[in-house]
């Protein structure tokens, strides 16, 4: 299959095309600079100039191929609202350029998109099409898509890691070092879920394989890691002291994060694995923590 990756030079993507490439697919790589095009040429992908907000270069680039897998998003959380209608846009071109086909769109989405009351771990079967989140924008868009019969797979992710980033915790880390301190609110009871890149790399491509329209998966292996021991573990590995901050306080110490510390990310993947065969081995959340070396 000669499958359209965007976010092809990125964390997940960069991850996703040895992926491909070793079950014997072709990889054409989203990319808006020279750089990105050498890297992707040594990695043994085709370069595809264009870009995220250049609509009609997603159409095209989706048209020329086989299939798309969609991970490039602006993680700029500053941002997060417009950033997600920027993706629901993206989503709707890639799904333009394969109407009338039956070549799978994965589109990327997060796991809170499964939670069908606040605080309720997260499960492949929900789509809380109402949620509060932005995030959800990217999950209606593709709904559009499926309502015109294009073949739409959400792939919801965790915080996906390795030994240089963790998702949302890299930036709860950063926010440690600057602070001096690893916090975590109240009780720190609220839990969140995690995978491994190696191991969310290998999903998206099943998920491409599979080709299940309408069909949603969950990027988690540890399903439910309470924030206090992420805090902890956060706290031990860089030598901070670590300590609870009240929910009045969070907005303070947080800043924009504290949109997401205090809140349950837990989510399951017991359906995905059924499905799709997806066994994850790859290290934990905390291993790869405490992997790391010097300041993020």
């Amino acid at each position: 299959m000669r499958v359209f990756l965007t976010g092809a030079t990125g964390f997940i993507g960069s991850h996703i095309i040895p992926e491909l490439l070793a079950a014997g697919h072709q990889v054409v790589g989203l990319t808006r600079s020279d750089a990105g095009a050498a890297a992707l040429v040594a990695a043994g992908a085709e370069p595809y100039r264009g870009d995220i907000d250049d609509l009609e270069s997603l159409t095209r680039g989706a048209a020329s191929c086989d299939g798309v897998i969609h991970t490039a998003f602006d993680h700029d959380f500053t941002n997060f609202v417009v950033n997600c209608q920027r993706d629901a846009r993206a989503i709707a071109a890639l799904g333009s350029g394969l109407a009338g086909t039956s070549k799978p769109l994965v589109i990327t989405s997060g796991t809170a998109m499964g939670s069908a009351a606040p605080g309720d771990p997260a499960s492949e079967d929900v789509f809380a099409a109402h949620s509060p989140n932005p995030r959800v924008a990217s999950e209606l868009a593709g709904q559009a898509l499926l309502e015109r019969g294009i073949h739409v797979i959400a792939l919801r992710n965790s915080q996906i890691h390795d030994t240089r980033k963790q998702g949302l915790i890299s930036e709860v880390i950063a926010l440690a070092w600057e602070k001096g301190v690893s916090a975590y609110v109240g009780e720190g009871a609220n839990s969140w879920s995690a995978a491994h890149v190696s191991d969310t790399a290998r999903l998206y491509r099943l998920a491409l394989e599979r080709n299940a329209i309408g069909a949603r998966y969950h990027g988690t292996d540890e399903t439910a890691i309470p924030f206090r021991a992420i805090a902890e573990t956060i706290g031990e590995t860089f030598g901070l002291p670590v300590t609870s901050v009240s929910a009045d306080e969070a907005g303070a110490h947080f800043g924009w994060l504290a949109a997401f510390v205090s809140k349950d990310m837990s989510a399951s993947s017991a359906l995905t694995r059924e499905r799709l065969g997806w066994n994850p081995d790859g290290p934990t959340l905390h291993a790869d923590i405490r992997a790391m070396t010097g300041r993020t």
